[in-house]
């Protein structure tokens, strides 16, 4: 299974990337999981955790850590932000 990761705000920054197709190993179903194994990456990938709030989407639909992910399927993960 392969995914589209993409990487905003501060992420982006942190990673030094804004974007990355991925492929999964089998036991990553839900964003929870692909989480893990990112921030398993170490280093940098640890951003993923000291952010605060942070938010999924799946497909451009709001997610939570149990929604499902699917081959192809667009994850974003951003930290919250407010407009003027």
């Amino acid at each position: 299974m392969s995914v589209h990761i993409l990487y905003f705000a501060g992420l982006r920054e942190a990673l030094g990337q804004t974007s990355e197709r991925l492929a999964l190993p089998g036991h990553v179903g839900s964003v929870g999981e692909l989480h893990a194994h990112l921030v398993a990456r170490g280093g940098a990938w640890q951003a993923l955790l000291t952010t605060k709030n942070l938010r999924v989407a799946v497909n451009q639909q709001m997610a939570a850590m149990r929604t499902p992910v699917a081959d192809g399927d667009e994850v974003a993960f951003f930290p919250p932000v407010t407009g003027g």
